[in-house]
């Protein structure tokens, strides 16, 4: 080439240098290479792109999970990634070596590497020797720190023995990766096998609870604490002469058994066996040595983890009942899922008590705490509630004995001032078979849901007290309502509803579209709530607050058997729903409650303009009562017919006698225009006397077509 002349093309240089070209984006999973590097990788010598699968099956799988290390090493430290690559055939034989030279990049937008680079063959070293031992890299150093980095990141993220049994059966060591893995434990004066890798079933029965005095490396290790190099079969027959005769078949020619010590002890041993011949040089044995380490320390972790779950499972498992044969007349599932951080170990249960005459009560409630004194006194306070409600009391007098229970548990001394005063929240429910009805006592408690028969959830209102255990005195009113055949009553502590950032509101109306969307028995829909939580799928719908904090989820689910629930929907059976609440004089707050209530029934009503119509008559009906008599008023409303062409019937009940009367209110009035939006509104009303007290009704009928909000 003469001087002046125009440089070639790089790729008739590269070509010229028997040098491939190639590139790589991980966001689009795709190697292109040219036509030399084509042939290196073993394929027809032209220009192709590849994707990740295919370009790995061309690579030892070692070299592959080097190479991911390497790289990210390179971009830490922005270097050239230098890495030595063994390319296979079809049949796994080594076909080459080769050498890449590349230079990576990090992509924050796309969170993915882009890389270009060189390929070049080099002489294959021999199998065993140092060269052929080296780490891929040709960089013992940078290679070895890439490794135990990523080794120690997994293996400090296993959370289990096996998953960290799991993560060092994955590890790729540089240059030398065993092939064949064991941990060995202790137990008593046996030695045992904890977990196996590279080996057939069966092949560690021998090896199975060894005496630990038996002449085998691994009890020789956790005697002595120092590690045993077996760098050829020879030297394993040699010094283990018996145990050579039950490991020859396994056909590996390098052994290294390294003692796992936490604290000072030796708590059992790793051996890391080799199918072809490792010298254990000096920096062998210090990655070894390494791994075994942080092997120790995450097997420790794990099992400490472990045994502290069993013993707090076991404990809060012990005290929850087991429900036992189904009611007659009703079916109940219950699910208990320990979701808290920490000692998982907490005050939620819930019970199922056999009551006389066919009767019985559930209950469910929730200590302040999430510790074992918590798991205590929720144990005590259960046994308390079933002694209470087996002597026959009724649910109010049932949780008001608990409260001074509970107070007098934490209170200490009684003067108030105890170190650790403890509050509880619980639902106490009584339920007739025969009739459905249920009686039920709240303190501070979340109120219980209803499934009506054709899916729709409403939430159920009930009087409440405090907290069991603040004030020994407090009162509990029992709010009663019947479950019609098909309906099922949903219960249960706040972890179901708040855990993953909900607040009431948004968890509810999580909880709500669960209910509504299910087609399955009890026991499914069960799981289903626990699921939607706690599951996968509650990674989707995490609520608005920043605190993703979880709790203890109890559930129970109260079910009348009919179509909805235990019974297929027949197209033909009449479509009725139905709710029913109670608003006292002294809560005039729960107008806005009832106002609620009948939105929630009336929720797939095709005209919104009549749910705002019967909601606004439901307000005045309501504010009468509490205004012009000194009664308390009932409410019962009722859905019945096909869609499109349903009857809505609202009835508000009091035990006054006064009837109300028609008034022609001026402008200024503040009252009296109650019976004129009767007539404006309604499509038919009436006011009716009762034996005692009177009922004021109205009924709207579907519009065929629906109208847009």
């Amino acid at each position: 080439m003469r001087t002046g002349e125009p440089l070639p093309p790089v790729g008739e240089v590269l070509a010229t240098l028997a040098t491939g070209l190639w590139t790589w984006d991980t966001a689009t999973e795709l190697v292109t290479v040219d036509a030399e590097a084509a042939r290196l990788l073993g394929l027809p010598a032209k220009q192709a792109t590849l994707t990740e699968a295919q370009a790995r099956a061309r690579l030892h799988p070692v070299d592959w999970n080097e190479i991911i290390s390497v790289v990210g090493l390179a971009v830490a430290e922005r270097t050239l990634a230098e890495v030595r690559i063994r390319i296979m055939d079809e049949h796994g034989r080594v076909l080459r070596v080769v050498r890449s030279r590349s230079k990576p990049s990090y992509d924050k937008e796309r969170h993915a590497f882009q890389l270009i680079g060189t390929l070049q063959e080099v002489t294959e070293p021999t199998p065993g020797t140092p060269a052929g031992r080296s780490a891929v890299t040709g960089d013992w150093r940078r290679s070895r720190e890439a490794f135990l980095l990523d080794a120690g990141r997994a293996l400090a993220e296993a959370r289990s023995t096996e998953e960290v049994l799991r993560v060092a059966a994955g590890l790729s060591m540089p240059g030398f990766s065993p092939d064949g893995l064991a941990v060995f434990g202790v137990e008593g004066e046996r030695v045992t096998i904890v977990g196996l890798h590279g080996y057939q079933p069966g092949d560690e029965d021998p090896f199975a609870a060894m005496p630990l005095d038996t002449d085998h490396p691994a009890a020789e290790v956790i005697r002595s604490g120092r590690a045993v190099y077996l760098s050829t079969p020879s030297d394993y027959k040699t010094r283990y002469p018996v145990m050579w005769q039950l490991v020859e078949s396994f056909g590996r020619q390098s052994w290294a058994f390294l003692p796992l010590i936490v604290a000072g002890r030796t708590m059992g041993a790793w051996m890391a066996s080799f199918a072809y011949p490792v010298a254990f040089t000096p920096d062998e044995r210090s990655v070894l040595t390494t791994v075994a380490r942080m092997l120790a320390q995450a097997l420790s972790r794990a099992g400490a983890a472990e045994t502290e779950r069993a013993l707090t499972d076991g404990l809060q498992r012990s005290m929850l009942p087991t429900l036992g044969p189904q009611i007659p007349g009703m079916n109940v599932a219950a699910r208990y899922v320990p979701t808290g951080g920490g000692l998982q170990v907490g005050g939620d249960w819930y019970d199922m008590i056999p009551l006389p005459g066919g009767r019985f009560a559930l209950a469910i409630g929730d200590v302040q705490g999430h510790d074992v004194r918590a798991a205590g006194l929720m144990g005590q306070l259960r046994i308390a509630l079933r002694a209470y409600a087996s002597e026959g009391h009724r649910p109010d007098a049932v949780l008001s004995r608990a409260s001074r229970f509970l107070h007098g548990m934490t209170d200490g001394d009684g003067d108030g001032d105890s170190a650790d005063p403890r509050f509880a929240t619980c639902l106490y429910v009584e339920a007739d078979p025969a009739t459905g009805t249920l009686d039920i006592a709240r303190a501070g408690h979340p109120d219980p849901a209803i499934r009506l028969a054709d899916g729709t959830v409403l939430a159920r209102p009930t009087a409440g007290g405090l907290p069991l255990g603040i004030d020994p005195d407090a009162d509990y009113p029992t709010t009663r309502f019947a479950l019609e055949p098909g309906e099922t009553m949903l219960i249960c502590t706040d972890g179901l509803i708040e855990t993953g950032g909900h607040d009431l509101d948004s968890g509810w109306q999580r909880i709500r579209e669960i209910l509504e969307d299910h087609k399955g028995d009890l026991e499914e829909l069960a799981d289903a709530l626990v699921q939607g939580v706690h599951g996968p799928s509650s990674h989707h719908t995490t609520g608005p607050l920043a605190d993703r904090r979880e709790d203890d989820i109890a559930v129970l689910l109260l079910c009348r058997p009919g179509e909805g629930c235990g019974e297929p929907v027949t197209a033909t059976a009449p479509q009725i729903r139905r709710t029913m609440l109670s608003v006292a004089q002294t809560e005039p707050e729960r107008v806005a409650v009832a106002r609620q209530h009948l939105r929630e029934l009336l929720h797939d009503w095709r005209s919104q303009d009549q749910i705002d119509s019967a909601v606004l008559l439901l307000s005045e009906m309501l504010t009468n009562v509490l205004v012009h008599t000194d009664a308390d008023a009932l409410l019962l409303a009722e859905v019945r017919g096909e869609p499109g062409s349903r009857r809505m019937r609202v009835e508000v009940n009091d035990t006054s006698d006064d009837l109300p009367h028609r008034r022609r209110p001026g402008e200024l009035a503040s009252s009296g225009r109650g019976l004129v939006l009767m007539e404006l509104l309604a499509q038919a009303w009436g006011v009716e006397p009762r034996g005692e007290g009177k009922s004021i009704w109205f009924e709207l009928y579907e519009a065929e077509e629906a109208v847009t909000p």
